[in-house]
């Protein structure tokens, strides 16, 4: 009885996934573990994480291009420098915010802090067309001075 269960709970994950996650947490509460579908949770769960990982990254690889931008792209600035400041700020506080719910992303975050500043180097050559040497192979600043709200690169 219990393997039709499983199997039909399955199913219900490729055919109805909101119904497949109420009814997963709904028997979690319950105390009904040997109901659970325990693959697909722990797929969900994994993914959770990554997907976590992948925001982090993504907001502080668009944060450093900014920053660059905002500093080195000098025809522009005039014109954009409000624009690019809010973006900053904006992707700032997201980073801050996933920092909160998930303090243990620090380590992760350091571990792909050049990467991510490597990638804005490239990314804001492409977008300001200017070479790539116009941006600093040298980090911007630390962490701490990345995610200050008041500060920015000379």
């Amino acid at each position: 009885m219990v393997i039709q269960r499983e199997a039909k709970t399955q199913s219900l994950y490729d055919q109805d996934y909101y119904l497949w996650l109420r009814t997963t947490i709904n028997q979690l509460r319950a105390g009904q573990f040997l109901s659970v579908d325990l693959d697909n949770l722990l797929e969900e769960l994994e993914s959770m994480g990554r997907s976590q990982k992948r925001t982090v990254k993504s907001l502080l690889i668009r944060l450093f291009e900014h920053l660059l931008k905002l500093t080195y792209w000098h025809v522009e600035r005039e014109r954009n420098e409000g624009h690019w400041k809010g973006e900053i700020r904006t992707f700032r506080r997201e980073i801050k915010d996933e920092l909160k719910d998930s303090p243990s992303l620090k380590p992760y975050i350091l571990e792909i802090f050049d990467e991510c500043y490597q990638n804005a180097r490239k990314e804001a050559s492409d977008r300001s067309q200017l070479p790539i040497d116009t941006f600093p192979v040298a980090l911007l600043g630390s962490l701490e001075q990345i995610l200050d709200e008041n500060w920015f690169p000379e």
